[in-house]
């Protein structure tokens, strides 16, 4: 168990240049209880950090050297769910990364007597989707069907089979979509739509999508670093309040002061549009529901997401027009 007196304790994150890993960078090292270390794949420099460079990791990397005298590790690097991926075994590079790659990171600092693991998993583990209404929680006993899913999931089976054998500490976090500034992917994607004065179809979806801000999701990691009671546990998190695609649309419309209208087209018309164009994956992420209940991490560690969704969202369109606004200036 870690101790929460007032001592130093070194932490090291892994993917440092990350969405993730560089928001909890800054964070973490303007805490004083923390000496960090980070790892990143190629050679950087950051103001009061240890920075180390691991080509790659995987299950043949070596940790000696990296994890000396760290007490807890806040593994985010990861090979990222990718969209069309040309690979010829993708279950093998995803497996070798983020299973193998995770496990000799971990087997390695245990050794190394490393006293705490925290593991940034994935929702894909709980599941795809969910019944409206009826939110995933962390005792269910889905097995994903993807290879970013399965080697997530047989990451966190090991990793909590390990902390039986050893004396780490694991604790396994599932983030559900996180959203903040210098957010890509999907969530990019919609801010582009709602950045343009056109109308969208897109204003009676009627699902429910559990979010999360990029410092709601830092919030809960540095509650479990040391909480006492997160040992062993696996948590969701998102941000407290579940809203439609629709909702979600029209606070991204607010936050940037678009007044076109958002027409509420059936949802059936819209799936069998992107049905016909061949986009039946990202309709079902755009139409379908998946929330998740962050009851466990809310009662066991007597965490609530301390940002909202409204004061989020502001702040991610802010940087997106600030971004938007210095790339223009450039060219």
């Amino acid at each position: 168990m870690i101790s929460l007196r007032r001592i130093i304790i070194n932490i090291l994150i892994t993917g440092a240049t990350g969405f993730v890993g560089k928001h909890l960078i800054e964070r973490i090292k303007k805490n004083t209880q923390f000496n960090l270390t980070v790892v990143t794949r190629r050679d950087i420099f950051i103001d009061n950090v240890n920075c180390k460079t691991i080509s790659n990791i995987c299950s043949s990397t070596d940790w000696d050297g990296v994890i000396d005298n760290i007490d807890v590790i806040v593994h985010t690097a990861a090979r990222v769910h990718v969209m069309n991926d040309t690979s010829s075994n993708p279950l093998h590079e995803f497996r070798e990364v983020n299973t193998r790659g995770t496990l000799k990171l971990a087997k390695d600092a245990a050794l190394k007597g490393v006293k705490r693991f925290v593991f940034i998993s994935s929702i894909k583990v709980g599941g795809e989707s969910s019944q409206l209404g009826n939110p995933l929680t962390e005792d269910s006993n889905y097995i994903p069907s993807d290879p970013y899913g399965l080697s997530k999931y047989e990451a966190e089976q090991q990793l909590l089979e390990l902390a039986k054998h050893s004396e780490m500490e694991v604790v396994i976090i599932r983030p559900t979509l996180i959203y903040g500034p210098d957010v890509k992917a999907n969530f990019e994607t919609m801010m582009n739509w709602v950045s343009k004065p056109i109308p969208l179809p897109f204003g009676a979806i009627n699902n429910k999508r559990s979010l999360v801000s990029i410092d709601n999701l830092i919030s809960l990691i540095e509650v479990c670093l040391t909480h006492p009671k997160a040992k062993g546990e696996i948590f969701y998190v998102n941000d407290g309040n579940d809203i439609s695609t629709s909702d979600l649309l029209r606070k991204l419309y607010k936050s940037f002061s678009n007044g076109a209208p958002l027409i509420p087209m059936p949802m059936s018309l819209i799936n069998l549009l992107f049905k016909l164009i061949g986009k039946s994956d990202y309709s079902a992420r755009l139409l379908g529901s998946l929330q998740v209940d962050i009851s466990k991490a809310k009662t066991l560690l007597n965490w609530t997401p301390p940002y909202s969704v409204d004061d989020s969202i502001d702040k991610t369109v802010k940087h997106f027009i600030q971004t938007k606004k210095q790339s223009n200036e450039r060219n």
